[in-house]
């Protein structure tokens, strides 16, 4: 183009290209394509509007289906930003370094491929994964490293799948201030679940909750795309891979540990309490006492140090709902005569507490009130037994032991029930902790900054009523049998007709008195 431009007309494409971004790269800058070799670049429409959001605010943060050419718009807006300002300073990020480093490759090359007249600033200083311009302007790769960044008086922070970055908000903490002086940061990333930094950030800019502005870019935007091609990208992926690489789904991508399909049904049934009450509105109420019905309350108590709460969930035994459940952080010696409050309430439902060194205290605490329907197990074998049966013994222990034995068990069981339909929900904030509630290096907890105190109570709940009740309820029925043949043989034997064959003249004032003796093989 120089020989067909005077140098005056040079001057003012130079200048033109410098005030316009998308000017400048539609016109000059050059892409390697993986088939064409390299090409002019072309933006789409999608993205000529983020450049125009990069120039017009501060914070970007992009919500991307994969393969949309982010990463190339980007590197094209900084390859526009270096060449035409001076003593500009670019860190970019990602999860790998080798992907940081490929995005400034990406830069160096547009750079390096521009028409020599335009070519303002040259590279003085040129490293694998950093270079500089004769103007003072530089970019450089980093790691996610705990010190990324914090030396540094930044021009442009990029974050290159930010969702996929662990510890995110603890690295933020330390890279804001590096931009407070009036830095510019592109956030750009597939979605990787909820409860992270990337999903909290993206919220909050939607809602304009923070500084950033959002951009949602589906896999439909790119003028190249269609249903056939949908189809055929996706046909080998799962649920979860579709939402996360192009559907831009938080709720569907992430490994949590309850499936995607089935949050979707939990969320269907979230529904406001009728009532929200107790000493500190904490305690939700969808459903009063049934008399017909038999109930179980399982509680966790908070650890104490502040980070925790202190839970508990209402199960109707028989419809198999939550139809109470209640989350706050009370003292011990309130929370204990609080849950021998709802139990009565419930009929004196059988009372499940994670007893813990504090849920201990709390346990003993609700035994003293004459609470008589605790969950009691024999020690180390978790074997269930009926209160008053423990009270007599020394192998047993009160409440229900959390421990890298049980945890897997009951996290299983919670999972079974809610994957067949077995059970019905419709607490919000349990939905919530079950959305954070994901694999870390295949052990099921909640994502870091989050609570589970509503899952592992609802977890407990689940695996006492498949287990201890359910095993309970058949040795009883078992037991009944076992009595009823015994005085049915008896009643054959002896024949009650004098004179007949088989009489016999028996006590049955004895039969009568042993059979009050052990009536308590009865109960059930």
């Amino acid at each position: 183009m120089s020989y067909q431009l005077s140098k005056k007309e040079l001057v003012q494409e130079i200048i033109k290209s410098g005030k316009d971004p998308y000017y400048f790269i539609n016109n000059y800058a050059k892409i390697s394509h993986p088939i064409h070799g390299l090409i002019p670049f072309k933006t789409y429409d999608f993205q000529k509007d983020l450049l125009e959001d990069f120039s017009d605010y501060r914070f970007n943060i992009c919500l991307k289906a994969r393969q949309m050419g982010i990463s190339t718009i980007i590197g094209a807006y900084i390859s526009w930003m270096m060449m035409f300002h001076r003593d500009k300073n670019i860190l970019v990020m990602a999860t790998k370094f080798q992907t940081a480093s490929n995005l400034v490759k990406k830069v160096k090359a547009i750079i390096k491929n521009l028409p020599e007249w335009i070519q303002i600033a040259t590279i003085s200083v040129d490293n694998r994964s950093s270079f500089e311009l004769s103007n003072g302007s530089q970019i450089k790769a980093t790691s996610t490293s705990g010190d990324a960044g914090r030396s540094e008086a930044l021009s442009l922070l990029v974050i290159d799948e930010a969702a996929h970055v662990e510890g995110l908000d603890e690295l933020w903490t330390g890279l804001y201030p590096t931009i407070s002086t009036g830095g510019r940061c592109i956030v750009a990333s597939t979605p990787n679940g909820v409860g992270n930094w990337f999903h909290q950030t993206y919220v909050e800019a939607e809602s304009q909750a923070n500084d950033f502005h959002s951009k949602r870019l589906m896999w439909d935007l790119h003028p190249d795309r269609d249903e056939e091609w949908f189809e055929k990208e996706t046909r080998n992926l799962s649920r979860r891979q579709i939402a996360q690489e192009f559907e831009c789904n938080f709720n569907m991508s992430g490994e949590t540990v309850i499936h995607p399909d089935d949050m979707k049904k939990i969320q269907q049934m979230v529904c406001e309490p009728e009532y929200r009450t107790g000493f500190d509105r904490g305690l939700w109420i969808w459903k009063e006492r049934d008399p017909t019905c038999s109930y179980l309350l399982s509680a966790d108590v908070a650890r104490g140090d502040g980070k925790d709460y202190s839970v508990f969930h209402v199960f109707n035994l028989n419809t198999m709902e939550i139809v109470a459940e209640y989350q706050g952080k009370p003292a011990p010696d309130i929370y204990a005569p609080f849950l021998v409050e709802i139990g009565k309430q419930y009929g004196d439902c059988m009372m499940v507490v994670e007893n813990n060194n504090i849920g201990y205290t709390v346990i003993e605490k609700v035994k003293e009130l004459g609470y008589s329907n605790v969950y009691h197990s024999v020690k180390s074998t978790h074997e269930f037994v009926e209160q008053y049966v423990a009270d007599s013994r020394n192998d047993c222990v009160p409440g229900f032991t959390t421990s890298g034995k049980t945890r897997p068990m009951i996290i299983a069981k919670m999972e079974e029930f809610i994957r067949n339909g077995i059970i019905r929900m419709y607490s919000s904030r349990l939905h919530n902790e079950l959305k954070t509630f994901v694999w870390n290096n295949n052990k099921p907890e909640a994502m870091r900054g989050y609570n589970d105190d509503l899952v592992m109570a609802f977890a407990i709940a689940c695996w006492v009523r498949d287990t201890a009740l359910t095993l309970n309820k058949r040795d009883i029925e078992y037991t009944k049998a076992f009595m009823n043949s015994i005085f049915k043989n008896g009643t054959i034997i002896n024949t009650a007709i004098p004179g007949m064959n088989g009489y016999k003249s028996v006590n049955r004032t004895n039969e009568i008195k042993k059979a009050q003796e052990h009536a308590w093989l009865y109960k059930g």
